[in-house]
């Protein structure tokens, strides 16, 4: 039987954006896998469809400036891309998992072709300069191992 967590997006004001569950695969000391189904109606997005129940492969980080969803299509197992999440370190214990977004994301479509995604709302956010240029850094080590072809597990 597998471990569920509850996930807790939030924002800068530590309000919560969205929440959901999902199924923990894997723990190490500095990182928790899990997977969870996409909840939400089917919706275009860049190059794909993200339909209600797609398999996202979630892999969070107590160290690192994001997270990294692997998303797999519901019909036919297909990997879709990345969807990489600009945040501060996540913390889980007892069943949850949180993390806060900080407005920048990265996509990379399953050919390895990267699009930083609102760059305009990271812009126009109340942050501070320690957290921009936390989060600017973790867009650019995100980026780097895209372009080796490994992405960070």
């Amino acid at each position: 039987m597998s471990e569920r967590v509850l996930v807790l997006k939030l924002n800068p004001q530590g309000r919560e954006m969205w929440r959901y569950e999902g199924d923990v695969l894997e723990r190490t000391p500095d990182s928790l896998t899990l997977e969870a189904l996409f909840d939400r109606d089917d919706r275009p997005f860049m190059d794909i469809t993200l339909k209600r129940g797609d398999r996202f492969v979630e892999t969070y980080y107590s160290a690192r400036w994001y997270n990294i969803f692997e998303i797999y299509d519901r019909d036919d197992g297909a990997l879709k891309g990345w969807y990489c999440n600009i945040t501060q370190p996540a913390a889980w214990s007892d069943g949850r998992v949180e993390y806060v977004d900080l407005f920048l994301d990265l996509w990379v479509s399953a050919d390895g072709i990267q699009t930083v995604l609102d760059e305009d709302e990271f812009s126009a956010a109340d942050l501070s300069e320690d957290l921009r240029q936390s989060a600017r850094q973790g867009l650019a080590d995100l980026q780097t191992w895209f372009k080796s072809k490994r992405p960070p597990r």
